[in-house]
């Protein structure tokens, strides 16, 4: 999972700024400076934003060719239905020539980027990236509203927000189970921390890679037999997500020890991640017929190895895994689950069972913009999605000392959830007054 950034696009495009026309200096109030050329094409950003210039105005021709208006539009769309209008040019910071970086304030966010112009057509915006969107404290933010906007999502939504053991400032259907996406990896954690813990293994024990998954990650273009340490196991299944460590941990530890952390820890109904799957054997059985899947679903999920299932098979190529990927959710049943209040239940356990360590490696990637660290002590993270599925959950401890959870699950096997509008709503979260 990837920290907050719902927008990084190169627009190449352009148009001309609209000078005022009939300014008149007088003695008394001398005209204005014009306006550079870069500061009248970032007001244009704004008002593209907010739908009241079309894209042709404003974008070199190169641009529109790669990028099409009606994407443009979406994608504006997009911001100001998280963040609200696009309100002014907060920052702009020229470069060199022609190239500035550049800030949008929202009713409730910052976008931040850059801008860059084509002198040779008259200036118009051939570049404009935003690598973030930052969400700022809304004035008259309430629980009460964030939960509504919560309800009004599509599909299944299930949240929590509040003192780990206390009572929560946001709830809703605590206890109903969605899929994780890669948010299960919590559970490898624990499992792994709570052997270290009891003396079972050790953070530099050296694990061979034997194991290779699909990304995302890095270690799947490593060669096979490479020395690797529990720690970096760890640290890049939890920082990036990378599958190929999950599944050597899965290997080192076992599946029926993931499993029972699961019972110890609380877990509801331990039986629905049973048989536990891998990331590659996730994946395969996304790659599957609907028919083949079925059978197993019906004749031996619960029971069955999936291992054994597709034991000989020809492992998919990369292009056959993103395929099955591309036309929106699959089989989102074929999944691992938990509800809020069982992840808030792993937590707690781990808090007592847990080497530290094992927070320090969650606090490695916080999906975090400054304003929420500036609100919280210490922040750990991870978060999981496929196209239907996405989940992000935080262990969080403020300036007191005490742990906070939030966890969000979005599920809908009839479309692809929009990632940046529950990501808004989880920063909106973190900066509510506590």
């Amino acid at each position: 999972m990837k920290p907050f950034v719902f927008l990084a696009i190169a627009f190449l495009l352009g148009a001309i700024a609209n000078a005022p026309a009939n300014a008149q200096p007088t003695a008394e109030a001398p005209a204005p400076a014009e306006p550079t050329a870069l500061e009248a094409r970032s007001l244009q950003v704004v008002e593209v934003l907010n739908g009241e210039v079309q894209p042709d105005e404003v974008f070199t021709p190169a641009f529109r060719a790669a990028i099409a208006d009606a994407q443009i539009k979406a994608l504006s769309a997009n911001l100001t239905a998280q963040f609200g209008r696009a309100l002014e040019v907060s920052l702009l910071d020229p470069r060199e020539g022609t190239r500035a970086s550049l800030e949008i304030r929202f009713e409730r966010g910052i976008a931040k980027g850059g801008i860059a112009l084509d002198p040779a057509d008259n200036n118009r915006i051939n570049e404009l990236r935003f690598t973030s969107v930052d969400s700022l404290a809304v004035a008259g933010d309430t629980p009460e509203k964030i939960a509504a906007d919560l309800a009004a999502l599509p599909g299944s939504v299930n949240a929590w927000f509040g003192p780990l053991g206390g009572t929560p400032l946001i709830s809703r259907n605590p206890d109903q189970r969605l899929a994780l996406g890669s948010a299960f990896k919590l559970y490898v954690l624990a499992a792994l921390a709570e052997d270290v813990e009891a003396g079972r293994r050790k953070w530099s024990d050296v694990a061979v890679l034997t194991e290779k998954s699909y990304p995302s990650g890095q270690l799947q273009d490593w060669p096979k037999g490479s020395p690797v340490t529990l720690h970096t196991l760890a640290s890049l299944m939890i920082s990036i997500s990378d599958n190929t460590a999950t599944d050597q941990l899965i290997a080192v530890l076992g599946k029926d020890r993931i499993l029972k952390l699961m019972k110890d820890s609380g877990h509801s109904d331990v039986l629905l991640n049973h048989p536990f799957l891998t990331t590659y054997e996730l994946f395969v059985l996304k790659t599957l017929d609907e028919g083949t899947r079925e059978q197993w679903r019906q004749g031996g999920r619960g029971t069955a190895s999936i291992g054994t299932m597709i034991a000989g098979m020809v492992p998919p190529t990369l292009d056959e895994i993103n395929a099955a990927f591309a036309h929106g959710p699959k089989a989102i049943d074929l999944e691992w689950f938990a509800s809020p209040s069982d992840m808030a239940k792993l937590f707690a356990h781990m808090r007592k069972t847990a080497d530290p360590k094992a927070f320090a490696i969650m606090a490695i990637n916080p999906s975090a913009t400054d304003a929420i660290k500036a609100n919280w002590g210490t922040i750990g993270f991870k978060g999981g999605s496929e196209p239907g599925v996405l989940n992000l959950t935080w262990l969080l401890t403020d300036k007191a000392g005490r742990d906070w959870v939030l966890t969000l699950g979005w599920n809908n096997p009839g479309a692809v959830v929009d990632e940046g509008k529950l990501e808004a709503i989880a920063q909106r979260i973190l900066l509510l007054p506590r």
